[in-house]
């Protein structure tokens, strides 16, 4: 009986179905990454022909839909306003940070942001656990491109040319060879390594600069597939499993695809080295 006064007391909202057709049209249209059939349409929505039909008429007489050459349909010029003017309306900072407070709530680890400067990471957030793990990082330092994790996955994100230069301007006369997995790095297995981190948008630290900390960091891509902010867990050891499959590792990947899904983030195609 109280579940029944229940949904009684929470009844659906009515909508107005023609329109939900509409966008669901608008929606498959997008989806595709070229121009649509009638034939097509019809079959992926299940909608006779005839009556799509006048949903693509309504559609194109607003220009949210536009008939092209070859008997297809693609987006208009209306949705092309439309998405500009969300785009501008975007702020990923600020979603980044809404979404960094969640994972350090949901995780209770370190969580910390970061941002490219031009040359070095850059940490703009910085979010302690209930129990703070003793390291000399806070809010405005500039961390390393070679012994941090931010660092490590932008430098892996940079152009070849870039990237190669900040190599060899630093394999010159490094002051320690870079580690990974207990063991230092020669330049070409650095190299490697940052091929690994591209394509995973994943670095790890297990140990190797803190021994009792662990640490894994991964991207935020915008929508011209450059990395908009990068975002870092950091715990303990004995208590922070950051391996594959962890849980850890699960609500860290969950909250930087969540921000790159919001700000219509496109990911790097992966590349050679």
């Amino acid at each position: 009986m109280t579940a029944e006064i229940e949904k009684n007391a929470n009844p659906p909202r009515q909508g107005i179905g023609s329109l939900e057709i509409g966008l669901r049209i608008l929606d498959t249209i997008a989806e595709s990454p070229r121009p649509v059939t009638l034939k097509n349409l019809s079959d992926r929505l299940s909608l006779s022909p005839s009556r799509l039909h006048k949903y693509l008429v309504s559609l194109l007489r607003m220009g949210h839909i536009a008939h092209d050459t070859g008997n297809g349909y693609t987006l208009g010029r209306s949705c092309l306003t439309l998405g500009v003017a969300a785009i501008r309306r975007i702020d990923p900072i600020r979603l980044v940070f809404s979404a960094a407070e969640e994972l350090n709530k949901a995780s209770n680890r370190t969580v910390s942001v970061t941002i490219w400067n031009g040359h070095a990471p850059l940490v703009i957030k910085w979010l302690d656990s209930t129990s703070p793990v003793a390291v000399n990082i806070r809010l405005g330092l500039e961390l390393s491109p070679f012994f941090s994790v931010s660092g490590r996955i932008f430098l892996a994100s940079l152009p070849h040319e870039r990237r190669e230069e900040i190599l060899e301007q630093f394999f010159q006369h490094p002051p320690a060879l870079p580690r990974h997995g207990g063991r230092a790095l020669e330049r070409e297995q650095f190299r490697q390594h940052l091929l690994q981190v591209r394509n995973d948008n994943l670095c790890c630290f297990y140990g190797d600069y803190l021994p009792d900390l662990n640490v894994a960091g991964s991207a935020i891509y915008d929508i011209n597939g450059h990395i908009s902010s990068a975002v870092s867990l950091i715990g303990m050891a004995c208590d922070t499993d950051i391996t594959s499959g962890s849980p850890l590792r699960q609500q860290l990947i969950t909250c930087v695809q969540k921000v790159t899904d919001e700000i219509c983030g496109q990911p790097q195609l992966k590349r050679h080295a």
